[in-house]
This record gives C-alpha cells, sequence and structure tokens, in this order.
C-alpha cells in the first residue's frame, strides 16, 4: 500500500515577514566578498536576531563562536581562506556561526539536522516586500530559507507532538559559504564537532526537490613571473599578456576535446596590467574546475597539468621565431608555474532507500533526478557521516531564476511558504516513521 503524504501546511506570520526583512537589512557579506577596506559584516548581529526568534519557538543555543585559526591550517583548507586568517586577526571573529537545539538531547538517529547560512553574496540591493515578493540580497540564497525554516518548524510542532520531544532539532546557522570559503570556518568544524543527525538538510534553493548530491571544485591558477619592458623594445621582456592569454585558448581547447564524460571546466580571470606603452612580465590565469568525485577531480587535475606542459612546448614552437616574443618563448617553461589554491574538498554523493523513501512518499518532496547536475554547497562536509546518516540539499526557488547572485535578487513570498510546509511534512514524517 503507498504511504499518504502528511497533510501538514505552514507559512510564514507577520512576525517572520518582519524577522526576514529585518535579516536583509543587515549586510553580512564576508570579507572574501567585500574586498580589504570594506566595514565588517554584521552576521554577529544576524546571528543575535535569529537566535531571539528562535528561541521563541523554543530552540536553545549550544553553541555560537569561530574556529580557532590553528583548525584552518590544512590542505584542503583553500589558500584565499588560509591567507585571510594569516593577514586579518579580526577575520574569524566577525564571521562567527550558530547551533540550535529543540528538544532534549537525543541521539543521532532521532535528530534531524538543518544547515542554513546566513552571510551573502557582496552587493547591495533594495530591502522590500510587496505582499508577494521580498527583495534584497539573501533573500533566496538563504536568509529567507532560513526564517522559512522556523515557520516549517513552528507548524510541525503544533502539528505532531514528538517534535521537540521524541525527535530533536538541531540548526546550523553559518558564516562563510560564500566568498569561495567553502564552509571550512563555518559548517565544516560543526559538521566535525558531532551537530549532525540521520537526516541532515542543507538549505539551498532546489526547487523544492532534494538533491543527494554536491559536487566540489579545484582551483588552478598559473603564474607567470617575468621581466618588464618598454614598448620601444617589446622583445626585451617576457610578454605574460601573449603568454597567459596563448595558454588560456589552449586550455580551453584540450580540456574541451577531453575524451569521455567529463564535468564542466571555467576558464576564469586573467590579468597582467592596464596601460598600452609597455610590457607586463608577470601575471595569472585562473581556471575552475568543478568534480562530482573524488576520482573525476584527480582526472581534471592530471588533464590541466597535461595541458599546460603541452601549452608551453606548442608555445615556444609557435613564437619562438618572432623577434618580440623570442625570449618570452624561450623562457616560458622558466617563468611559469602552476599551483592548487583550492584542492581535495570532498563531495557529496549519498543514497539512503528508507529515508528517500520518507522525502517522498510521506512528506511529498521530489528527487532531482540524477541526470540534472548537482552543484557546490556546504553539505559537501556531511559525506561520508557514520551510522547510515543521509544527506540532502533542499530549499525554495533556483539560484539564476531567482537572481541569487546577481542584481535583482528576490524571493516569492508563495516559495518560503512552501519551503515551510516542506520543512513541516519532513520533520512531522520522520517523527511518525
Amino acid at each position: 500500500m503507498l504511504a499518504e503524504t502528511v497533510p501538514v501546511q505552514a507559512e510564514l506570520s507577520s512576525d517572520e515577514r518582519e524577522l526576514l526583512l529585518d535579516l536583509l537589512r543587515l549586510p553580512t557579506a564576508g570579507p572574501l566578498e567585500t574586498g580589504p577596506g570594506a566595514p565588517p559584516p554584521l552576521l554577529a548581529e544576524a546571528l543575535e536576531v535569529y537566535s531571539r526568534a528562535a528561541a521563541r519557538l523554543g530552540l536553545r543555543e549550544l553553541y555560537r563562536g569561530s574556529p580557532d585559526a590553528a583548525e584552518l591550517d590544512r590542505p584542503d583548507v583553500p589558500l584565499t581562506v588560509r591567507r585571510a586568517v594569516a593577514d586579518s586577526p579580526g577575520f574569524l571573529a566577525c564571521q562567527p556561526s550558530l547551533v540550535l537545539r529543540l528538544g532534549p538531547e537525543l541521539p543521532r538517529a532521532a535528530t534531524v539536522m538543518f544547515n542554513v547560512h546566513l552571510d551573502t553574496v557582496a552587493g547591495a540591493e533594495p530591502v522590500g516586500f510587496d505582499g508577494r515578493r521580498f527583495t534584497g540580497r539573501g533573500a533566496i540564497d538563504a536568509k529567507g530559507p532560513a526564517v522559512a525554516l522556523l515557520a516549517g518548524l513552528r507548524a510541525a510542532v503544533a502539528a505532531e507532538p514528538r517534535v521537540g520531544r521524541e525527535v530533536a532539532v538541531l540548526v546550523q546557522a553559518v558564516s562563510g559559504e560564500e566568498g569561495g570559503a567553502m564552509g571550512v570556518f563555518g559548517t565544516r568544524p560543526l559538521v566535525g564537532a558531532g551537530y549532525t543527525g540521520a537526516l541532515n538538510v542543507f538549505c539551498e534553493p532546489t526547487g523544492l526537490r532534494y538533491l543527494p548530491r554536491a559536487t566540489a571544485a579545484a582551483t588552478a591558477r598559473l603564474r607567470v613571473r617575468g621581466e618588464d619592458a618598454i614598448d620601444d623594445c617589446p622583445g626585451a621582456g617576457h610578454n605574460a599578456t601573449v603568454l597567459l592569454g596563448f595558454l588560456a585558448q589552449h586550455l580551453a581547447r584540450e580540456l574541451g576535446a577531453a575524451a569521455g564524460p567529463r564535468d564542466p571546466f571555467c576558464v576564469a580571470g586573467t590579468g597582467t596590467g592596464p596601460l598600452h606603452n609597455r610590457v607586463y612580465g608577470s601575471g595569472e590565469l585562473l581556471l575552475n574546475l568543478p568534480y562530482r568525485d573524488a576520482g573525476s577531480g584527480r582526472r581534471a587535475q592530471d588533464a590541466v597539468e597535461a595541458a599546460v606542459r603541452s601549452g608551453l612546448a606548442e608555445f615556444r614552437q609557435l613564437f619562438g621565431g618572432l623577434p618580440e616574443f623570442a625570449r618570452t618563448a624561450a623562457d616560458c617553461a622558466r617563468i611559469t608555474r602552476l599551483d592548487w589554491p583550492k584542492r581535495g574538498l570532498p563531495v557529496l554523493d549519498n543514497r539512503h532507500p528508507e529515508f528517500e523513501e520518507l522525502l517522498t512518499a510521506q512528506a511529498g518532496i521530489a528527487r532531482v533526478p540524477d541526470a540534472e547536475p548537482a552543484f557546490t554547497c556546504d553539505a559537501i562536509w556531511a559525506s561520508g557521516l557514520p551510522d547510515g546518516a543521509f544527506t540532502v540539499v533542499l530549499g525554495p526557488g533556483d539560484l539564476g531564476a531567482n537572481r541569487a547572485h546577481a542584481a535583482g535578487e528576490f524571493a516569492e513570498a508563495a516559495q518560503l511558504d512552501a519551503f515551510a510546509s516542506a520543512v513541516a511534512r519532513l520533520l512531522v514524517a520522520f517523527a511518525r516513521r
């Protein structure tokens, strides 16, 4: 007999709508997003506002703070984060995270964990609500889902007394999801400390379908360190602009033509200098390489290293006879270095027949088909949890359609209400299973 979907509905109350507007008014883009010299984010204030609202529903604080800098001295922490920690003493202190719990401390088997991030990308957006649509930075990614989560918890407790008594709910409200931080100082330490459940839900826009996968990404950096020259004698120096431009095209061609299935890659930023009357001897080129599993990540890194070697050899051959570039060609291998500011991150790819049945049949939440691509988020740190735990990404809206990282970010009130309802159904189904 087919199980029936739990008949629970939820919507944001007027107080919860005001809570979301309060959070949207607080600028919470971290230093990796805003850059040096920008005012510090008001993440501590946002956590305080969120914690007070959660307390009215019965959630208690278990943890509020930031990890010790020593915890980030490890190879799977992106180089940008390690440098920021070393160069900016207040970097971690201005980006705290929070853990809340509804109900008593219970075994993992009787616990559901939700993770939501309150930091945002940079760029101020007008904050408002017209009765139908919330606007503002973080409306969909992910302050709106964070507030809808509380509305769902409220509805679940009203519908099923076991929620908060026989079933505990953990809420991680974290910093460090955006800016390329990859959750290494927000989510990763909290998961490592054991703030997880049998079912773990990372609140990111998925169109209200659960995604049991999350990719990771590596960042490759090509650096040319040669000698400058004036425009009157261009052959006297090393032309990093021509060399990096050639390598960018070569890498795009070689990586794009790789045989067999592959993950997408991005030939990203490059830079040497802004002036027209000099030859720049130094510059950088960045590549981003998402991967769905450890094997594809290693293959992508091997392919980049091979393409760089063949590109340098081809550049030497093509440009060695041209006076303006002969010195660059002769020295190209010596002045070019490949390094990896980010690599070695885990990926999420898990299955759990019992919980998938709960999500689809009892909670009425569809699964994202395997043919659709996953994306990178903090859920990678919940891969490989013990005791049969299951981790999914689930949230309202769509990163692109709701303009999550662009001008005009918004969340429809109906989208947030639908997510609150999904949270409530999930918790009630978990409590009754």
